[in-house]
């Protein structure tokens, strides 16, 4: 009978014992998947929640200014050699190498205005990029999409006493107020938005940008790189990461991580011992087997790679179980979980095979010193047991 026949006699001729070892590592190696599985399905559901919350990268032009401010107070900037961007930059930003990972580019023209007898700030945007990159705004009215068509900020609608539908006039060109921004609580409430095209023209900036957001999806790259990238197609130019944004992604992604290899660790090190006992105990109860078999000329080697072929079958299974056992629990606990209503369940190759191979080597490793052990048994100590 040839050794591998022997251990699979043997795992069925105990098959409530081994039953249960294997029930016991596919539990911890579930917990294992799941937390995993969980981890990298709410991270990538978190980084595309947040991809969404807006520009993540500011560009605007090179310029020798001072900031005024003291005690925390600010008295504005004083700048010397002011620049505007070239539309050309639009275009360069698309040549950098994680160009897949720019979700959106919004330029924009800013200038004062005088409407009503106040002075406002008007900001030119491509509406559509705009909107894109801020979803959360809530309009009243409809999207703006004609080249006369403004945009008011709840504050300017107040301010100005306007509503979806009227007009009005700046410099001589008029608009009609296609919607009204509701209140956000950031500097946009007080923002009056024109199409970049009308802006250009009312603040004699044609063919001028002042600054541009860009809404990179940086999964699969640091936010820094995309910085150096575009900061080396844009010599001219200043380029910024959002620190906010930036920084609280990377927390939060580092924090699941931490706790899922922390999880991880102490579940491998309960399986590799629970493994251990079960086969050190085995090998006790099998010493007269062992030493018949090591009488009628099995070697170290033979008795060693039955031991360890037990083990490693049983890994096996428990492997292929526990991952199933993981992904069905990651997949009735992440609609729970994560932030966004929709989340997708993030299952990789790369984690079943670590998964499946880490606990036959678990398995392994704990069998190691049962193995040698049984394989040094002196045979006429195991028969003299009889």
């Amino acid at each position: 009978m040839r050794p591998y026949q022997i251990a699979l006699k043997n795992l069925m001729r105990r098959p409530a014992r081994m039953f249960f070892l294997t029930v016991a590592l596919a539990v911890g190696l579930a917990a294992v998947v799941a937390l995993v599985t969980l981890s990298n399905s709410m991270t990538a559901d978190i980084e595309h929640t947040m991809d969404q919350f807006g520009a993540n990268i500011l560009i605007t032009p090179k310029s020798n200014d001072l900031a005024l401010s003291y005690g925390g107070i600010s008295l504005g900037r004083v700048s010397f050699d002011q620049r505007e961007l070239d539309p050309s930059v639009l275009q360069r930003i698309r040549t950098i190498k994680n160009r897949q990972n720019i979700a959106a580019v919004a330029p924009k023209v800013l200038g004062t205005v005088t409407l009503q007898g106040r002075e406002l700030l008007l900001v030119g945007v491509d509406f559509a990029a705009e909107l894109r990159m801020k979803p959360w705004w809530r309009l009243t009215g409809t999207e703006p999409s004609a080249p006369d068509h403004a945009l008011l900020g709840s504050s300017t609608a107040l301010v100005l006493g306007l509503k979806p539908g009227d007009r009005l006039t700046i410099t001589g060109r008029s608009f009609t107020v296609a919607a009204l921004l509701q209140e956000t609580g950031s500097q946009d409430d007080g923002l009056l938005f024109v199409p970049l095209a009308a802006a250009q023209a009312i603040t004699a900036k044609q063919g001028k940008i002042t600054l541009i957001e860009v809404a990179a999806l940086c999964s699969g790259c640091p936010i820094g790189e995309m910085v150096e990238q575009i900061a080396g197609v844009l010599p001219d130019a200043k380029v910024s990461a959002i620190k906010q944004v930036v920084e609280g992604r990377l927390q939060t992604i580092a924090q699941l991580k931490r706790f899922s290899l922390g999880m991880g660790g102490v579940i491998a090190l309960i399986g590799l011992l629970v493994v251990f006992i079960t086969m050190m105990g085995s090998v006790n109860e099998r010493k007269v087997e062992i030493g018949i078999f090591r009488a009628i000329g099995y070697r170290t080697g033979h008795v060693m790679g039955i031991i360890l072929l037990e083990a490693g079958l049983v890994g096996l299974v428990a492997g292929l179980t526990g991952y199933l056992l993981g992904v069905g629990a990651a997949a009735v606990a992440l609609p729970l979980l994560a932030q966004s209503g929709h989340p997708h369940l993030l299952l990789q190759w790369q984690v079943a095979l670590a998964a499946i191979g880490a606990v036959g080597l678990v398995s392994l490793l704990a069998a190691v010193y049962p193995a040698r052990r049984a394989g040094r048994m002196d045979p006429a100590d195991a028969l003299r047991s009889l």
